[in-house]
């Protein structure tokens, strides 16, 4: 699983408020991240969408215990379907 780092942002007033709501069920910290990422990855809105679908595409699999447990030639189920979903990235 990736490695996250934490990283401070000062926020105006409103949007503190309604990233602490977001966080009472526990969504805040994914969208801002995810948000982050697409910026990060380019304007294209679609590039940024498809592979955030990609990376969510992974963090699903990676939770499906049974893919943990079940090995093909010494690699575990889980690590072979969230690399074949990386080769997908449009760079």
């Amino acid at each position: 699983m990736e490695k996250l780092i934490p990283y401070s942002v000062y926020l105006p007033k409103d949007y503190h408020e309604k990233i602490r709501e977001l966080a009472k069920e526990r969504k805040a910290s994914g969208m801002i991240r995810d948000a982050i990422c697409m910026i990060l990855d380019g304007g294209d809105q679609y590039k940024s969408g498809y592979n955030q679908g990609l990376r969510d595409s992974i963090k699903y699999v990676r939770k499906i215990q049974d893919l943990k447990i079940i090995a093909i030639r010494g690699r575990y189920v889980d690590d072979i379907v969230a690399q074949q979903i990386e080769q997908l990235e449009i760079k």
